[in-house]
Parts: structure tokens; sequence; C-alpha cells
């Protein structure tokens, strides 16, 4: 795809793009709020699957409130403890994306590769860390800086047109977060978020086998 060669600069989302761990994290939410029932774990099921690119520091509040609790500082900080425990190592051993490590390793382009989580700052710059990827990367966002804004805070920073970079995404956030920047958006489409893009018509891709 052009779009992918051309672009000087490259925002990355990780979780759905560059691994294939969005299942691992939805699975960890049900399996924290399974004592609430199963009408609490499908409806937090559902919003986190429908929200892939939104914070976990803004769904904890909402979900602690679904299961009758007060959402506490203490208590959204226990969870999000637990929660972390519980992904940290899945998502280092989540299968990669095909042909995505290849594409960041030898960069073939001589592009600048920013990422751009939801996941804590730390806890991304670990999970770089132990997949050698730190280096790929010019810089990585993690919660609490939101998408739209470390997008923001590149571009000035870096005094770039938005025409010339482009995000890779696989959810509403990340497309969300390009559009408000008008930066152009590439949807990497997965079993996962079919129905959320059920009416995308914009420029999309499954792998990086041939990119």
């Amino acid at each position: 795809m052009s779009l992918l060669k051309n672009a000087s600069l490259i925002f990355w989302d990780f979780d759905g793009v560059i691994k294939d761990s969005v299942e691992v994290k939805t699975e960890a939410f049900a399996k924290l709020f399974r004592p609430f029932g199963s009408q609490i774990v499908e409806k937090v099921r559902a919003h986190h699957q429908a929200n892939g690119g939104m914070s976990r520091f803004d769904k904890f509040p909402l979900y602690i409130q679904w299961s009758g609790e007060e959402p506490t500082a203490a208590k959204i900080n226990l969870v999000e403890r637990q929660f972390g425990e519980l992904v940290m190592q899945d998502v280092i051993r989540s299968p990669w994306v095909d042909g995505v490590e290849n594409f960041l390793r030898s960069n073939a382009y001589k592009q600048t590769f920013i990422l751009v989580s939801a996941t804590p700052k730390p806890e991304m710059d670990q999970i770089l860390d132990a997949l050698s990827l730190t280096n790929c990367f010019a810089a990585a966002f993690g919660a609490p800086t939101h998408k739209k804004t470390a997008i923001s805070m590149t571009l000035a920073e870096r005094m770039l047109d938005p025409s010339d970079c482009l995000m890779i995404g696989d959810a509403r956030a990340d497309l969300d977060a390009a559009q408000a920047n008008k930066v152009p958006f590439v949807l990497r489409l997965h079993s996962t978020n079919t129905e959320v893009f059920v009416d995308y018509a914009g420029h999309w891709i499954k792998d990086f086998k041939a990119q």
C-alpha cells in the first residue's frame, strides 16, 4: 500500500496492530469481573470490544460502578494492579501480526515510528523492552497521555504536516485521534473489530506481509 510506504512518520497502536493481543485483554477484563455475574461480564466484554483504544484508566471506574461498587481510588488501583499482572506476559507471548515485526525492524522506507498506546506508559515500556522493540520507535506514548494528545504533541514538536504522516490502528479511538489531528488513517482489520467498523469505507489492511 503506497500510503504506508510514502508516510514520513507512522503512528502505531500496539494491541491488535503489532501484536494480536486484543483477546488477551478482553479475557482479563472478563476474569476480573466474573465474581459479579455473567451479565456484568458480558456488558464489560461488549464495551471493551467496542472501545478497544480507550484507556483502561477510563474503563475501570465505569466497570466497577456497573458491578455495584464505589469506584474509589483504592479500588481502581487494586483492579489496575490485578489487570496488569494478568496481561503483561500474555501480551508479550501473543503472536505477531503477520509481517509487522520485519516491517518495524527493517524500516525499509526509513520512516520515523511513534507508538501511541492506551496501555499505561511504564507497562508499555516493559513490553517493548521484553520484545527488543524499544529502538524501533523514536518515542512511545502510553496512558495517561491520550492518543489524540500524543499525536498533536508530536506534530507540533517535529513541525510536521499531518498529511505526511499516518496512523495505523484497530479501534475507534485510533480513528478519532487521527481524524482530530487530520492525519490519514489505516485500519488493521481483524475478527474482533469487524462489527465495530462495519460501515468503515477508508483504507484498511489485514497484515503487513506484502508491505
